[in-house]
């Protein structure tokens, strides 16, 4: 699982649109992340932000490390 999608769907549990919106760009671009692109610094600012302003317990490293198969299964 890609950093980007396990933070779309275990931190924030949104689907591809609605995270979308979180990080201000297009349903689309949050497709190519999941695939490997990545985002901007703005982008992950906009994405870190919304994580505060929903009181979700927030680290940078997410943004870089996948997690790992057995945390996966756990989460």
């Amino acid at each position: 699982m890609s950093a980007i999608r396990h933070i779309r769907k275990t931190v924030f549990r949104l689907n591809q649109a609605e995270f979308a919106v979180v990080a201000g760009v297009t349903q689309a671009t949050i497709s190519r992340w999941e695939k490997g692109g990545s985002p901007t610094l703005e982008e992950m600012q906009r994405i870190r932000d919304a994580a505060a302003k929903r009181k979700i317990k927030w680290s940078d490293k997410l943004f870089f490390e996948a997690p790992k198969a057995n945390e996966r299964a756990s989460a």
